[in-house]
C-alpha cells in the first residue's frame, strides 16, 4: 500500500505542470547516447508518447551522424571536418539523405507508433519548409566551402502546426532545401533551435551524453538565465562543445522559446522527469519572459 500510495504522490506531483503544459508544443531534440542503447530508446519514446496523450504537442528533430559516418565507411567514403561540421560533396549528401530518411527517421517512427503514438516522418523538403542557403565556414581566416551543408533561411511551420496540434507527433530529419531543389545536411541542434522558434515552443529540450551546464566546482546548475550563462563562457567556465550548444540555447530563446533544457539522455524516463519534478534533472536556461 506504501509503494501505490508513493507512486500516486508522483501523479499529484506532476499535476500542476501537466495543467500548466496542457496544449503547449515542446520541441525536443533526440541524439546522443539515447538513440544507440536499446532500453534508452524505448524509454525516450514512451515519455515522447505519453507528452501526447496528456495534451502537449511533441516535435522530434533527430540527428544522425554516427550512423553517416558507418554508412559512409561502409561505401569507402572518407569523412572531413571543418570546425566540427561534415564536408559534404554530392555522394556523402546522397548517403546522408538515404541513412536519415530512409533509416532513422523511420526507426523513429516505426518505435513511436509501437507505443501507441501517431508518428508521421518528415524532413525540409516535404512541403520545402525548410528553407536553406549554402553554409560556409572560416579556417585560419579563410573561407571554406563545406559543400551541401546548409543555413537555415527560414521555417514555414504550417506543416508542422498542422500535425502537432492534430494527433501527429512530427518526427523532422535535418535536411534543407534551397530554390532550386538541392537538398543540404544541417546540423540537428541548429534545426531543433529553429524550429522551435518558429513554432513558438513553450520548452526546447536537448538530450545529450551530458548531466547539463555545470559550475566551475562540477555541479549541475539547475537554472540559469541566459545572461548567466554568457558570462559563464566569457569566464571560461562552460567551454569546448558545450559553447556552440548553449549560443544555440540562447538563439532559441531570443527568438521566442521560454526555456531550454539541456538534459542527460542517459537517465531512463529523463524528459518525465524533467518537466514533470520540481527540480528536474538538467541545466534550464532561461529568457526574461519566463
Amino acid at each position: 500500500m506504501e509503494e501505490l500510495i508513493k507512486k500516486a504522490g508522483i501523479l499529484i506531483e506532476a499535476l500542476p505542470y501537466i495543467q500548466k503544459f496542457s496544449g503547449k508544443t515542446v520541441v525536443i531534440k533526440y541524439g546522443g547516447n539515447a538513440m544507440i542503447n536499446d532500453e534508452l530508446k524505448n524509454s525516450v519514446m514512451e515519455d515522447i508518447t505519453l507528452l501526447k496523450f496528456i495534451g502537449l504537442n511533441p516535435i522530434v528533430v533527430h540527428g544522425g551522424g554516427p550512423d553517416i559516418s558507418a554508412e559512409l565507411d561502409q561505401h569507402g567514403v572518407k569523412s572531413e571536418f571543418i570546425n566540427g561540421l561534415r564536408k559534404t560533396d554530392a555522394e556523402t549528401m546522397r548517403i546522408a539523405q538515404m541513412v536519415l530518411m530512409g533509416k532513422t527517421n523511420k526507426e523513429i517512427v516505426s518505435l513511436l507508433n509501437t507505443k501507441g503514438g501517431r508518428a508521421v516522418g518528415i524532413c525540409g523538403i516535404d512541403g520545402s519548409f525548410i528553407e536553406c542557403k549554402k553554409k560556409y565556414t572560416e579556417l585560419g581566416g579563410e573561407k571554406k566551402d563545406l559543400g551541401y551543408v546548409g543555413d537555415i533561411v527560414y521555417i514555414k511551420h504550417c506543416l508542422l502546426d498542422l500535425l502537432a496540434s492534430d494527433q501527429y507527433i512530427p518526427v523532422v530529419a535535418p535536411i534543407g532545401t534551397d530554390d532550386e531543389g538541392n537538398s543540404y545536411n544541417i546540423n540537428a541542434d541548429t534545426v531543433a533551435s529553429a524550429v522551435a522558434a518558429a513554432v513558438h515552443a513553450e520548452k526546447l529540450i536537448l538530450l545529450t551524453d551530458v548531466e547539463g551546464v555545470k559550475d566551475d566546482g562540477g555541479n549541475i546548475i539547475y537554472e540559469a538565465h541566459k545572461n548567466e550563462i554568457l558570462e559563464m563562457i566569457d569566464n571560461k567556465v562552460i567551454s569546448g562543445g558545450m559553447i556552440p550548444k548553449v549560443l544555440g540555447c540562447i538563439d532559441a530563446i531570443d527568438s521566442g522559446v521560454t526555456g531550454v533544457h539541456i538534459i542527460d539522455g542517459r537517465i531512463p524516463h529523463c524528459l518525465l522527469l524533467e518537466i514533470f519534478t520540481k527540480s528536474g534533472i538538467g541545466t534550464l536556461i532561461k529568457g526574461d519572459n519566463y
